[in-house]
């Protein structure tokens, strides 16, 4: 699932200042990009998913110079494993300098302090693997990346790095993405709030926003009873939180199109990839 916040506890989160790596060409515009000449730094930002794993390098105004790639998340997946998968998917990808990487589950301080999907055995909704948790737990992926990307490296959550690339910096802004599982992510002008675990929350018939508004559930509900759902979660957040504005992002988010309110903005899922210049220009506690 996609929860959680917390980026790193230090500003920046940077465990390693190492030089960028030197293989790979210089980044050229493609088709569809602005053709005005990409300007440094160039950032790889990668989005990891519980179904999917996609990157692409921005270069500073956070502009995609190089085609989005992605393969899809195999289970099991222990840390070793996720990280050689992510180093064969960006190894085509245009040089950069630093990287920014949005992760389904709590970090702080650059470590992984929960990994929903990645501690099941056959991926979200399966049984969990006390090995995998074990491995999982406060797992350095900050650092570890950084070493073999030959790049510094900003980890937060998913939700927060989408917030990142889709708020305005207005009064209270909730991100809620929609995916394999749920995220959320809540910004006070502009500045990430604390973290609250909404998708674990209590929300109907004994079991999570998550349990009930993640991909299984969307597969096994149908998708009017799912929309029904999600209008009330919806609902339930407003409440709570009194938001001035809310953005659904995520694969899921196109279901909700015209049967939300109008004060709710269903954001294009690029915004994964497209906060990772964000991450860098942003003062996370």
């Amino acid at each position: 699932m996609t929860t959680a916040s917390g980026t790193d506890g230090e500003p920046g989160s940077v465990l390693s200042e190492s030089p960028p790596r030197q293989q790979g060409a210089e980044p050229e515009p493609v088709a569809g990009v602005d053709p005005s000449a990409p300007c440094a730094p160039f950032t790889l930002a990668i989005d990891i998913g519980g179904t999917g794993l996609k990157a692409s390098v921005l270069d500073a105004d956070g502009r995609m110079v190089a085609d989005r790639v992605r393969v899809a998340t195999t289970y099991p997946l222990p840390p070793d494993q996720l990280v050689e998968d992510l180093v064969n998917l960006v190894a085509p990808l245009p040089r950069y300098e630093r990287a920014s990487v949005g992760f389904p589950g709590v970090v702080r301080g650059g470590l992984v302090l929960t990994a929903p999907h990645f501690v099941t055995t056959h991926g979200p909704g399966s049984e969990i693997d006390p090995s995998l948790q074990a491995a999982w737990a406060r797992y350095d992926l900050t650092g570890v990346l950084t070493e073999r990307l030959g790049a510094p490296v900003r980890l937060a959550n998913d939700a927060d790095l989408q917030g990142l690339a889709v708020i305005k910096g207005a009064g209270l802004e909730l991100v809620v993405t929609l995916g394999t599982g749920v995220g959320t992510a809540l910004f006070w002008h502009g500045a990430l709030a604390p973290h609250l675990e909404l998708a674990h929350h209590p929300f109907r018939k004994g079991q999570s926003y998550n349990e009930q508004l993640g991909d299984d559930a969307l597969q096994r509900a149908g998708l009017s009873k799912w929309r029904h759902r999600l209008l009330d979660a919806l609902d339930n957040f407003a409440v709570l939180l009194n938001f001035d504005r809310c953005y659904l992002g995520g694969g899921n988010a196109r279901h909700a199109d015209g049967h939300v309110d109008p004060s709710i903005e269903i954001v294009d899922n690029l915004a994964g990839i497209l906060g990772g210049i964000k991450l860098w220009e942003t003062t996370i506690t």
